[in-house]
């Protein structure tokens, strides 16, 4: 959640335009107004001022589904007076719950017997189920390690460097040393090999990440698996694998089924997966699967009674109104070819979008044609713009493109980043490529952010550029953009 902040002392009222035939004076905008105001003019407030956001179709920096069917939008509807904490009271919404997990948790091949249930619980997204497994297998080594005599007071994770932030804040806010493996040019995931040498008897698992947000990639699970069920039998520890698979648990069995990455490896004891991201249901939902009941440790589990029946619950937050477009989307598409076909059009178009870019000739792919479908290019030459600058432009275009550095040890690498989710079609890639080359021409035709030593015509005698003040900068780079916003202006007017 972002943390909230008002402006400054001069922008303390909102103003309406539409809604001023209701409302004459300025409202408040950070404290309640003492009268109110007709509906409708509430409606039209902030409906104006959402109109300033970005276009979702065109945000090709998330990973989150911005289109649903207009059935799964009238389910959403439906459910969204209902609380789904409230098991007495809703229980088919329950059941809707309880499914997903079982569903999801067969996908995952959890090995359940044929009446047996998953363990399994739904969240708001990835970053809560990341916290209830982290926690999970941090209580488990601790009562190992109670049982044993041993301190439990430093517990640590092993992950790569490319991890989401929501390792970060798990490490942060229940006090586990976060030990990362950092990254190196080429290979921009964990190195099992390297995740194995950091391991000691104080780690309570390995997380994996089956789609890492930097590059789509998928992490080598079996190597690692393999490489750490040796090292436990070596040392005689228990380490386990968790795989943060928020991007890839809806990718990975429709496209790659012989990828061993789920549970068919006996270290991995739990997963957690996003419905929102190529779940293709809209924010926010997901879920952590444990491989069985003895991966969540019972102490975690709190049973409630005063809503009515006795409801176990290890969760700290719920995600209710989705879940029956989430059952009604697995229904539709897990037990058919639904989901096969659209992770293959999205792996299609994901091509077609690369191809385009090489064609330029200006960009290196960074990303895997194995993986989450998306691309990630970052510019050959850089010595005069940068992917900042292509960033920027693109959204004069509407497109909303991340640009981003790499995290250690690859931080001298920027790249730029396109997702392509279900609603992004071959000819938006087509279009994209086509905004991307005018992007590339219009720098072409600018200064350079610094300019080039050799043959600088304000060279000092020794070869030394002087360096421009602040203000010198700023104003040469107007003065270009003016110049090209006028040339722009004379050779193409439209009637």
């Amino acid at each position: 959640m972002v943390l909230s902040k008002t402006a400054s002392q001069t922008d303390v009222s909102v103003h309406s335009t539409f809604a001023s035939r209701y409302v004459r004076d300025a409202l408040p905008r950070f404290r309640m107004p003492e009268n109110s105001i007709p509906k409708e003019a509430a409606y039209q407030i902030i409906n104006d001022e959402l109109m300033l956001d970005g276009n979702p179709r065109l945000n090709l920096a998330s990973f989150v589904t911005t289109w649903m069917e207009p059935e799964c939008d009238k389910l959403i509807m439906a459910a969204i007076n209902k609380n789904y904490v409230d098991m007495d009271e809703y229980p088919v919404t329950t059941e809707l719950q309880n499914r997903c997990v079982n569903m999801i948790a067969h996908l995952f091949n959890a090995p359940l017997g044929e009446s047996e249930a998953a363990v399994g619980v739904g969240t708001v997204g990835s970053s809560e189920a990341i916290m209830l497994a982290g926690l999970a297998f941090k209580r488990k080594w601790q009562n190992r390690r109670k049982a044993e005599g041993k301190p439990y007071d430093k517990p640590n994770i092993v992950t790569g460097a490319n991890v989401q932030v929501c390792w970060e804040k798990f490490a942060r806010y229940f006090e586990v040393e976060l030990k990362e493996v950092k990254l190196r040019d080429g290979y921009y995931v964990m190195d099992p090999k390297k995740a194995v040498e950091l391991v000691d008897e104080n780690t309570i698992c390995v997380a994996a990440i089956l789609g890492s947000t930097l590059n789509g990639e998928f992490e080598d699970v079996k190597l690692l698996n393999d490489l750490l069920a040796e090292n436990n039998k070596k040392k005689g520890w228990d380490t386990p694998i968790h795989v943060d698979a928020a991007s890839g648990g809806f990718i990975a069995p429709f496209l790659y089924p012989e990828l061993e990455w789920d549970f068919r490896l006996p270290l991995v004891k739990s997963i957690n997966v996003s419905g929102h991201k190529y779940g293709l249901v809209y924010a926010g939902i997901g879920w952590v699967i444990w491989r069985s009941k003895a991966d969540l440790p019972e102490e975690l589990i709190f049973h409630i009674n005063y809503l009515g029946a006795d409801q176990p619950t290890f969760t700290s937050t719920s995600p209710k109104v989705i879940i029956a477009a989430r059952n009604a989307k697995n229904m539709e598409l897990i037990f058919s070819s639904g989901y096969k076909n659209v992770m293959e059009n999205c792996q299609e178009n994901a091509m077609v979008l690369k191809r385009g870019l090489e064609r330029t000739g200006r960009f290196d792919i960074v990303s895997k044609d194995n993986g989450v479908p998306l691309v990630a290019f970052s510019l050959k030459d850089r010595s005069r713009h940068d992917e900042f600058e292509v960033s920027d432009i693109l959204r004069r275009f509407g497109w909303i493109v991340p640009a981003y550095t790499m995290p250690p040890d690859a931080q001298h690498i920027t790249v730029l980043r396109v997702v392509i989710r279900e609603d992004f079609s071959r000819t938006l890639a087509e279009r994209l490529v086509m905004d991307v080359e005018k992007v590339l021409h219009e720098l072409d035709s600018l200064p350079p952010k610094q300019p080039k030593a050799n043959g600088h015509p304000h060279h000092h005698r020794n070869g030394a550029i002087p360096k421009k003040s602040e203000l010198e900068t700023q104003r040469s780079v107007t003065d270009a953009w003016k110049k090209f916003v006028m040339a722009k202006k004379t050779t193409n007017i439209v009637c």
